[in-house]
């Protein structure tokens, strides 16, 4: 595999925070304020060897004790919290609260934050208090690039990589549907990227008040997915953000307003076929959204043990998505309007008490409320200029006959949400404390889940943000989701925290759980087109993690550090295994300190997926172990990190990576040449170095 990766960015000489942000880039996941229980921060060393390694953001997470990644594009996986991933999780990019706005889900709000500009990650694995997460049930990623002192900053960052390589043959055929293009067994089709991040910020602060604009820009001119039947060929973003922070006698206050616009463009990338039949050139899919968004946060001390947070939002989030005729055929002669005119809008009020009991006791309760309103305009196929109402007859691919049932159901919908959630922390000595919480999370279903409307096989496949090559139609009646979560974590640990352990046991119940149903068409072993539909569900498993010195010699101080994941994840109406859920894992590393240099030798260990989603015919994947080393030399202004992953070249499947459908007659649902049963492989052994400068 080849990787480019470039930064750039101008930091001033001096340095001023408000409101504890005073790194380049901060991301939180899940949970409370750093003052709430459950915190888990990375370490700044770990941090940065991760940055060196990357260019997917949400990579930066996978050594966090209850999350891994979905597979996608080389900067887009999905993080999962506990089982639950992508829109159940409440994802904001500079305190803004951004949305993919794609049928796949390429374009997720962490792609748009590059690795290399984030200095901090803390995450709170478990539950959300009201101040930081609503509209989802398995917590919120916070990720900032937070002021420095000087005025006006810049960054910019670029990276660009082929596809990698297996660490062995993973499939049977090597054509690509593309004449004169053929792929070797062991290469991934459609893991290539190339991306381009710029940044501007521009600061004033006086006194305890500080007013911040920034404005960012990204340029995707390709992005490959080995999961997905299309490939984004353009994404361009524009966003504009502008935050005030002030100290006053009572407390703080926090105001900002933001816009963010996404034009995203897919079709068929250089493994998948373009051509089909007669005049056909591939499949373009053109989406455009636009988030216009504010929120507005006090936290007052009441005493010197009593501190309020009250606060409220709105967001006004709107998409059109449309597909232009390609040719003849099934793709003519009029534009598929996919999604017209969809809009989704929220409208938030928040408030919760943080107490400290006693010096052994703190809690936090708080309730929020979000009023969630949906609606989509009326629709039509590639047969059909117009917009029908009637459905006989049916229409090629029951384009007409869909349409029109779409088109005469009621499409306005309104959720009224409430979220409670209560919080605890005991300290029983210095050595020993636990951590509790209980909530109730409620998210309402996206739009892509209501208003995906074909039945038609070519076009329901485009509709998918699961990975699994099959094809989803949306459900206009879906209810919000209702998750009931309760969680503990147990610590023990030295006075100075030089060795700590903890556990964290975990149970979520789901009413009205986002799954999927067969369709009358369903055949086992092989990718079938589902329909979203409310069931129930529930989760539960075990985080483990720990760190511990070992020795300190002349060759440096030697430490290990380890977590284990485990999470099971139930259908209660079907008995069903849900999608997509991390097989038991845990990693191992020997560390090591000396002087300026900073070691480790990492052992990942990952059990078989043999419980997978029925409903999904999701693949299972077999167990397996990787090696992994890692160096950094710190000087006073640079640092260099270095180390290869997957030492021995293992060829494994990734468990969360979906199903390989990245070269072929991907626009068929079983194509002889893209078949059923192939997992997306992990990469071979791979090399990485990154320098960092300080000026």
């Amino acid at each position: 595999m080849k990787r480019i990766a470039i930064f750039c960015g101008i930091i001033t000489p001096s340095m001023f925070a408000l409101a504890a942000e005073a790194d380049l880039a901060n991301i939180v996941v899940t949970a409370k304020s750093s003052e709430t229980p459950n915190a888990i921060a990375v370490a700044p060393n770990t941090l940065r060897a991760q940055q060196a390694a990357t260019s997917d953001t949400a990579s930066l997470l996978r050594d966090v004790p209850g999350v891994s990644l979905y597979g996608a594009g080389g900067t887009s996986s999905l993080p999962v919290i506990h089982g639950l991933a992508d829109d159940r999780l409440r994802i904001k990019v500079d305190g803004m609260d951004l949305i993919a706005s794609c049928p796949n889900h390429m374009n997720p709000a962490l792609s748009y934050l590059d690795p290399s500009n984030v200095a901090k990650l803390e995450v709170y694995a478990g539950i959300s208090p009201v101040s930081v997460g609503g509209d989802s049930i398995g917590g919120t990623i916070l990720a900032t690039m937070a002021t420095e002192s000087f005025n006006l900053s810049y960054s910019g960052s670029a990276a660009k990589s082929d596809n990698y390589k297996a660490g062995g043959d993973f499939k049977t055929r090597t054509d690509t549907g593309r004449p004169g293009h053929t792929l070797p067994l062991d290469e991934v089709g459609s893991t290539a990227y190339d991306t381009q991040n710029q940044s501007i910020g521009v600061a004033f602060k006086s006194g305890q008040h500080l007013i911040e604009a920034k404005f960012g820009y990204q340029n995707v001119p390709e992005q490959l997915f080995p999961n997905q039947r299309m490939d984004m060929l353009e994404n361009t973003q524009h966003r504009a953000n502008l935050r005030y922070v002030g100290d006053f006698d009572w407390g703080s206050l926090e105001a900002r307003a933001y816009r963010e616009t996404v034009e995203h463009y897919m079709n068929f990338g250089a493994d998948k076929q373009l051509a089909y039949g007669t005049a056909i050139n591939g499949m373009p899919m053109n989406t455009k959204g636009k988030t216009t968004g504010a929120s507005i946060k006090a936290s007052i001390n009441l005493s010197l043990q009593d501190l309020l947070r009250i606060g409220g939002e709105v967001q006004h989030y709107t998409l059109n998505d449309w597909w232009p005729p390609s040719g003849t055929g099934g793709m003519s002669p009029n534009t598929f309007i996919n999604i017209n005119d969809g809009e989704r809008n929220r409208t938030a009020l928040f408030g919760e008490w943080e107490k400290q009991l006693s010096p052994q006791w703190m809690t936090l309760l708080g309730a929020r409320y979000e009023l969630v309103t949906t609606n989509a305009g009326p629709v039509h196929g590639y047969n059909l200029a117009t917009f029908p109402t009637v459905g006989v007859p049916a229409g090629m691919m029951n384009q007409t006959r869909d349409a029109a049932n779409f088109n005469n159901a009621d499409r306005d919908k309104t959720d009224n949400n409430l979220d409670l959630t209560a919080l605890g922390r005991y300290t029983v000595n210095a050595n020993y404390g636990i951590e509790f919480g209980l909530a109730r999370k409620v998210r309402s279903p996206n739009l892509y889940e209501r208003y995906s409307w074909s039945t038609a096989n070519m076009m329901a496949i485009m509709n998918n943000y699961a990975g699994d090559g099959n094809g989803y139609i949306g459900d206009i009646n879906l209810k919000p989701e209702k998750a009931y979560a309760i969680s503990a974590t147990f610590d023990w640990h030295a006075a100075n925290r030089e060795w700590e352990f903890k556990t964290t046991p975990y149970y979520t119940r789901v009413s009205d759980y986002i799954d999927a149903i067969k369709t009358a068409a369903f055949t086992a072993n092989q990718f079938n087109v589902l329909q979203f539909a409310n069931q129930s569900a529930r989760l539960y498993g075990l985080d483990v993690s720990g760190h511990m010195p070992l020795a300190r010699t002349s060759f440096g101080e030697f430490g290990l550090k380890g977590l284990l994941s485990y999470t099971n994840g139930k259908n209660r109406d079907t008995g069903d295994d849900l999608y997509n859920i991390m097989p038991l894992n845990a990693k191992l590393m020997l560390t090591q300190q000396l002087g300026a240099w900073d070691n480790s030798a990492e052992l990942v260990m990952v059990k078989a997926k043999d419980q997978v989603s029925d409903v999904r015919n999701e693949i299972q994947t077999a167990g397996y172990s990787l090696v992994n080393l890692r160096a950094s030399y710190q000087w006073r202004q640079a640092r260099i990190d270095f180390g290869v992953e997957n030492l021995f070249d293992k060829r494994y499947d990734l468990p969360l990576g979906g199903a390989y459908v990245g070269q072929g007659s991907t626009m068929a649902l079983n194509a002889a040449n893209m078949p059923w049963g192939i997992a997306v492989p992990g990469a071979g052994r791979s090399l990485y170095a990154g320098l960092n400068l300080k000026f």
